[in-house]
């Protein structure tokens, strides 16, 4: 016997569900048809009651489907599928990421710093040492130390005050600069994103192939790629790229992996231009020693302290959490935690960024004003920088 259950069907636009409605009216009519009629429809009675349970039962299936329909298009895809659909790219989904800190360590010249040394930041999160390193005759040492949690942990200047275990000849430390937020699992919206731009992965010879590359490289968190093809110097914000040359800069990964990165991808014979130089060796098959070596040159970005001031309205509505509230979805915001773009080097930064999740919050976020740093509506990032933010960092006040 035929259902009176409206089916769902495959359309030029997708997979079409029936409503519930419908379908609960179908469900009904079957059991009419199966009862002998007149059974009363109210959903208070036990036939009631059990054709809601089909109705629902068939709903949630449909829309189950439907899901998964929708989750074949890269734009809608998330979790499992996104990273199915990502694997055919050869790329996953970037892991968590630790924030690093450059430290200062003074001690007595000679002494051995080894590698996973602790230190203690003053909000309590432990940080430890990457490479072992030894204090010069001057009396200090430059470390490079890493979170033991992953995520954006803000590291603020003059803040890795405490060594967690003690080494001899080691007495103090100190940051003075702030800390690279870490990051993290990478996000939707992030991923498909770094899908896309992974279309130019297989290229060489331009600038997203080359971009792609370095977004694919372990710890990277950001890439800015430009270059000057003229035969004189040309300004791009701040930066003054020489003739001919090839500017990248990255933000995370190690150094070695983000040169042959670059190298891989670019022409030959054009130049680079950045702070940081690399050797790479040439190790493809049909060559023998001595291996033909290169020197790679890209940009590791500064950090670009962010100040967020946020006004909004004060009523007997406000709650008491309303500061963390708002810090909260600001930052998530700022590091694209929201689903939309996270601040990135050479980005315009703008103050209606934030609007929308200061909103949600309810009907007592009414913003008055929301203000970068220096009280402007929008700022841009250098390319030669990366913005960072901090909890301390939005100003929130009620007026």
């Amino acid at each position: 016997m035929p259902t009176n259950v409206p089916q769902p069907s495959l359309t030029p636009t997708g997979f079409a569900a029936p409503l519930e409605a419908d379908v609960l009216a179908g469900v009904f009519a079957d059991l009419q048809a199966a009862f002998g009629g007149n059974l009363n429809e109210q959903l208070d009675t036990p036939q009631g009651q059990l054709a809601t349970s089909l109705a629902a039962q068939i709903a949630a299936t449909n829309d189950l489907y439907l899901a998964l329909t929708n989750s074949v298009d890269p734009a809608y895809a998330t979790g499992r599928m996104q990273d199915a659909i990502a694997r055919i790219y050869g790329i996953r989904r970037l892991p968590p990421v630790s924030t690093v800190v450059s430290v200062t360590a003074t001690g007595a010249p000679g002494t051995i710093i080894p590698a996973a040394s602790l230190v203690q930041a003053t909000d309590g999160t432990l940080y430890q040492s990457l490479a072992a390193i030894t204090i010069t005759q001057y009396g200090t040492a430059e470390l490079t130390m890493a979170a033991l949690d992953t995520g954006p942990i803000a590291a603020p200047a003059n803040t890795l005050t405490r060594i967690y275990r003690a080494v001899p000849g080691w007495d103090a430390v100190n940051n003075p600069l702030p800390g690279t937020p870490g990051r993290d699992v990478e996000s939707r919206f992030d991923f498909e994103q770094r899908r896309q731009a992974s279309v130019a992965l297989n290229a060489i010879g331009v600038l997203p192939a080359i971009r792609a590359a370095v977004l694919n490289v372990p710890g990277v968190l950001d890439a800015y790629v430009t270059e000057n093809d003229t035969g004189s110097t040309r300004a791009v914000g701040d930066v003054q790229l020489p003739p001919h040359s090839l500017y990248v800069a990255a933000l995370g990964g190690t150094d070695a992996a983000v040169a042959r990165a670059i190298w891989t991808k670019k022409n030959p014979g054009c130049s680079y231009f950045g702070n940081t130089d690399v050797t790479v060796t040439e190790n493809a098959s049909g060559y023998s020693a001595p291996l033909p070596t290169y020197l790679v040159t890209f940009q590791r970005p500064t950090s670009l302290p962010v100040t967020v001031t946020v006004s909004i309205a004060n009523s007997q509505s406000v709650p008491s959490n309303a500061v963390a509230q708002i810090r909260q979805v600001v930052l998530a915001a700022f590091n694209g935690e929201d689903g939309g773009p996270r601040a990135r080097i050479g980005a315009t930064l703008y103050s209606s960024r934030f609007y929308a999740g200061i909103s949600a919050l309810g009907m007592w976020a009414q913003i008055v004003d929301v203000s970068l740093t220096g009280g402007a509506a929008s700022m841009t990032v250098d390319i030669d920088q990366v913005p960072t933010l901090d909890a301390n960092s939005i100003l929130v006040t009620l007026v």
